[in-house]
């Protein structure tokens, strides 16, 4: 029997990564099932595509007995999915973990709060109410928008949740175990290679040298693609002749400008907008590195990441997160925190110093895409379980899994205990050892793992002569950590020349502060 989908999206010509994943996925997807395109109330619809899949309207969903297949992402343009995927049940695709701003852009966007707050008690129970109240006098908690994904009530509503992502897999199964839900490769259609003609036309179309190190950022630009820290980073004199092209409508929150100008790197930074695919193209292959880091995160996929490794180019990105399924071969991940510009530039030196090195990453980027994100694949996985899901019914309507208060809460609600074994006197200078933490929670509140973003903890060791120290990785609670419960860490030092200092910081990831950086809540510190 012939899989009937009703496919539900954005098309081009929106301007919506999920329109073009759209269009590149359909033609697969169509050679496997009987496919009727539909087309959202209100958004135009390009002739070619009007063409190839005579889209009907969105509201006639379901209606001829197909299977609903909905790509839902975190923005205004599926407002329309978002309440034709409650009402009728189907297989959703969700492109962003989070739907936390759509929800906010549905109800307080109409002035009305009362919606707003009645959708958090939904989908977060009391904590949820309590955390929708700032809101009613425009007291935005950027902590609350990345930590409340307001997606409870909708996933229930589905017969089948699909991921790009294990890390978004892994996620929606702890918070809503009731739900099916599946990670599938996001479909890239594999480019040619970086044309080096065209990467040279466009550097000197921005007056960039030919010889210099040009990195890239791509994507629209706000302020968690972390772009002010990429530009801090050129201030190091370890990056004095490279160059940054960003690439990507910026955020009004953004002042890339001034960042650089600040930075002294004004003249090295060159800022091109959103641009025609044909200057994307060119402006990949000019590059030499990908910068996609981020902080906080949807758990989006990154498909402009992803663009950018198929044309054969390397990259750097956080180490948080979604970019945790990518591999180092491909793509080197940087801490956060206090130190991450340093690291970045670290980073960066040392890979643009190695020319080999760069050019076997960007080979092994062009291999990952290609073998690990066929669009002929992810149409095959997606049928496979639409196939499963069609006949099942949705789990349906529960009570929201509210949870004791974690780590999330507000500051001073952190306690800790810190013992440190092995870094006893005499040690000396040159002598490495291992020396163990441990932490004990010592409040009463659940202390998150780092991987949970705001609102998790992370330990910061530092030891040497001076008050700032080498950048050191931070070391991620790798679980979360109830009160009255320990965890520990075994960390390799070396004494540094001269009197030393041995410091611990616990830190909670922000965004927290009006700067959306971490908080140092216990800091140890002995002289050694």
């Amino acid at each position: 029997m012939t899989l009937g989908l009703d496919y539900v999206s954005p098309l081009p010509p929106v301007a919506s990564g999920i329109a073009d994943y759209s269009i590149d996925l359909l033609p697969h997807l169509c050679e496997l099932a009987d496919v009727r395109v539909l087309a959202l109330a209100g958004q135009p619809v390009a002739e070619a595509v009007q063409a190839r899949y005579h889209p009907e309207p969105a509201e006639t969903v379901g209606q001829t007995g197909r299977l609903p297949l909905y790509q839902m992402g975190n923005n205004p343009y599926h407002a329309e999915i978002w309440r034709l995927a409650r009402e009728r049940p189907g297989v959703l695709t969700l492109h962003d973990w989070l739907l936390h701003h759509l929800a906010g852009h549905l109800t307080l966007g109409r002035a009305d709060f009362h919606a707003y707050r009645r959708q958090l008690e939904v989908d977060h129970g009391w904590v949820g109410a309590a955390t929708a109240l700032p809101r009613r006098f425009s007291l935005e908690s950027q902590a609350s928008l990345f930590s409340l994904p307001v997606h409870r009530s909708l996933l229930l509503a589905q017969r089948g949740v699909l991921v790009h992502s294990r890390w978004a897999a892994e996620r929606v199964a702890e918070e809503n175990p009731e739900v099916r839900v599946r990670a599938i490769p996001m479909g890239i259609p594999l480019p040619a290679a970086a044309d080096p003609a065209a990467g040279l036309a466009l550097r000197r179309r921005l007056s960039i040298p030919e010889s210099v190190p040009l990195l890239g950022s791509f994507g629209f630009q706000t302020p968690i693609k972390r772009t002010a820290a990429v530009v801090a980073a050129l201030s190091d004199p370890r990056l004095a002749a490279a160059h940054l092209v960003v690439v990507g409508e910026a955020s009004p929150a953004l002042d890339l400008a001034g960042e650089a100008a600040r930075a002294g790197v004004a003249e090295r930074v060159h800022v091109m907008g959103y641009v025609p695919w044909a200057d994307f193209e060119a402006a990949v292959s000019a590059v030499d590195v990908c910068l996609n880091l981020r902080y906080p995160t949807a758990g989006e996929t990154s498909a402009s990441l992803l663009r950018v490794l198929a044309a054969g180019r390397p990259a750097i990105v956080s180490d948080y997160g979604q970019f945790r399924d990518l591999p180092e071969a491909v793509a080197l991940r940087v801490p956060l925190g206090e130190g991450e510009s340093e690291s970045l530039a670290a980073a960066l030196a040392e890979l643009l110093e190695s020319p080999e090195r760069l050019a076997a990453m960007g080979r092994a980027a062009r291999a990952h895409v290609r073998s690990e994100h066929d669009p002929a694949e992810s149409a095959r996985q997606i049928v496979e379980a639409c196939l499963e899901w069609r006949e099942l019914s949705p789990p349906g309507p529960r009570p929201p899994r509210e949870r004791p208060a974690t780590s999330l809460v507000a500051p001073g609600e952190v306690q800790a205990g810190l013992e440190v074994a092995g870094a006893d006197r005499p040690w000396a200078e040159g002598e490495r050892r291992e020396v163990e933490i441990l932490l004990t929670n010592a409040g009463q509140v659940t202390w998150l793992a780092a991987e949970k973003g705001p609102g998790g903890l992370a330990l910061e060791v530092v030891f040497s002569a001076g008050e700032g120290g080498p950048p050191r990785p931070w070391r991620g609670l790798p679980r979360d950590v109830p009160p009255g419960e320990q965890v520990g860490f075994r960390v390799p030092l070396r004494r540094p020349l001269g009197e030393a200092e041995l410091r611990l910081r616990l830190w909670r990831l922000g965004p927290w502060t009006s700067q959306g950086g971490p908080e140092a809540l216990v800091e140890w510190r002995r002289a050694v």
